[in-house]
């Protein structure tokens, strides 16, 4: 489970493991004060796709789509936390005050969208035995057990 929280909140037990993927420090938070397991800096967006942004709502759906396409591209920075989501509970500390439209929001739809690896996906897709997919066509366990 991938769960989202802003740096300015306390952290709390149910947390699991709490990854900073901001570039930037969040303002006015000692680096004593935040408690982290990683601060996972090259997940962010580019500093470019961020200024372009700049949490204007109207440009959501396309600033999703260039995140996206970055990500991508960098797949050993987010890596890490699909490894700590197969084994528990996951959050992604982020700094804005839009809760809605902010960096966070965008890498979690999209690592959910990488739960069961592209090559478990053909695998299933393809199968026309109908072995493979259970009824109702949910995954296996062995590739739901990817996260």
């Amino acid at each position: 489970m991938i769960k989202l929280k802003r740096a300015y909140e306390s952290a709390s037990r149910d947390d699991g493991v709490r990854y900073l993927v901001e570039r930037l420090w969040p303002r006015g938070v000692k680096k004593t004060d935040l408690k982290i397991d990683g601060w996972l800096k090259d997940v962010a967006p580019s500093a470019e796709l961020r200024r372009w942004f700049s949490h204007d709502p109207a440009k959501w759906r396309t600033f999703q789509k260039r995140y996206s396409a970055e990500l991508e591209t960098k797949a050993s920075a987010w890596a890490p936390i699909l490894q700590a989501a197969r084994r528990g509970a996951v959050t992604l500390i982020y700094s804005s005050h839009d809760a809605e439209h902010n960096a966070a929001v965008a890498l979690r739809g999209y690592l959910e969208g990488k739960k069961v690896p592209k090559s478990e996906v053909s695998r299933v897709a393809g199968n026309t035995s109908g072995r493979g997919v259970r009824r109702g066509g949910q995954v296996p366990p062995a590739a739901a057990n990817h996260l």
